[in-house]
């Protein structure tokens, strides 16, 4: 067995590598292209961007994409995809982020609830705030705590297998180690069979509740537009998986977010 650190999972270049294979595109992808599309954000700023795919998909519709992410691992993959060449990268976190004038910025793959303690998330927000300009806006998702998707976070339940071109057929799977109130605390595991190594990681994540974020929102000086339920738009019901979050920042901005029509949605999807 192998252990790694929950916060450095990411370093490891194996894990990296197999990242896309467990979270290829997906809704959430079409609905952060939509956005971008709909609010014809000209400059975005991808905090959390892993291994880029959404961050070089926009730069290759024309947006002008600053990455950041704190796993070399992860933007050494964002690199070398179709499109890297086109995002600025950064390593770290939203605080490398200068004061800047970006139409959206955006936390996908649930990267807000990877910051647990409330003085790194209010720095986030702070960040992102003082990067947009005046009217720009904040997408992102957190899981819904009322649905506890925890509960399926068993080896049983969670147990995948995915093959990398390098790396061969890797098992992986999760197992719940405790639940504190908001925060869950979890082991991943990646089993690699050609070399058997088992990679474990012991991680945590924050769950916090839509009034919660909704607050934090307010405190670091947003205008919370829109909270949806699901990929689909749909509002937020009692056993929505998902909270999104569109917030604008204070100021004058452009007209308030208006839905992608079907076609539009149909073009990103097709994209």
């Amino acid at each position: 067995m192998v252990a790694v650190a929950g916060a450095t999972k990411y370093e490891d270049p194996r894990l990296a590598a197999i990242y896309d294979l467990l979270n290829p595109a997906s809704a959430d992808t079409e609905f952060y292209l939509s956005l971008a599309e709909s609010q014809v954000a000209s400059s975005i700023l991808d905090i959390g961007c892993g291994t880029g795919l959404l961050a070089c998909a926009l730069a290759r519709r024309g947006h002008l994409v600053t990455g950041v992410d704190p796993a070399s691992a992860m933007l050494d993959v964002a690199r070398r995809r179709p499109g890297g060449e086109l995002v600025r990268w950064l390593r770290g976190d939203a605080s490398q982020l200068s004061a800047a004038q970006a139409d959206l910025a955006i936390m996908t793959g649930h990267v807000a609830q990877v910051i647990t303690d409330d003085e790194s998330w209010n720095a986030t927000l702070a960040a992102a705030q003082r990067a947009l300009r005046p009217g720009g806006r904040l997408a992102f998702e957190s899981r819904n705590p009322n649905t506890r998707p925890w509960t399926k976070w068993t080896p049983q339940q969670s147990r995948r297998t995915v093959t990398d071109p390098v790396y061969g057929t890797v098992e992986v799977w999760y197992r719940l180690i405790e639940v504190d109130g908001e925060r869950v605390r979890f082991e991943s595991h990646a089993r690699f069979q050609t070399s058997g190594d088992d990679v474990v990681s012991t991680n945590e994540l924050r769950f916090r509740t839509q009034p919660a974020l909704t607050r934090s929102l307010l405190y670091a000086g947003f205008s919370v537009e829109h909270i949806f339920g699901g990929w689909d738009r749909q509002p937020v019901g009692a056993r929505s998986s998902e909270l999104i979050f569109i917030a604008s920042r204070g100021g004058l901005g452009p007209p308030p977010f208006v839905h992608p029509s079907p076609r539009s949605r149909h073009r990103a999807a097709a994209s």
